[in-house]
């Protein structure tokens, strides 16, 4: 099974407000906000959803790409990729598997539960 494509992509910033105000400008609104300074943001016009949260000043910013699969058991994993971590269930009820692309880039694959 292949992937539906880019689902989300996860990115950190040192400031929850700078950050919102920098995607609204570019069209994205809040669609769930967590209440602890993070938060799915969708633009109206379509695309993948940005899940942006705030990190600690003595954190390194990350940002994750996330792709849709719709079964962890159907997911064949590409012949020149590696598994960092296979698929673990997570706390908001999918499972993730994590993968490094043949560059070394991290990437998480994301299954219904």
């Amino acid at each position: 099974m292949n992937t539906n494509g880019i689902e989300h992509m996860v990115i950190e910033t040192y400031d929850w407000e700078a950050g919102l105000a920098f995607w609204g400008a570019l069209g994205y609104e809040i669609e769930h906000d967590t209440g602890h300074r993070s938060g799915m943001l969708r633009n109206p016009a379509g695309g993948p959803g940005l899940f942006l949260r705030e990190q600690s000043m003595e954190e390194p910013l990350g940002f994750d790409l996330y792709l849709s699969t719709a079964s962890a058991a159907g997911f064949v994993v590409p012949a020149n990729a590696v598994v960092v971590r296979p698929f673990t269930d997570t706390h908001w009820g999918t499972k993730v598997m994590s993968l490094r692309d043949p560059d070394g880039r991290l990437l998480r694959i994301e299954a219904p539960e």
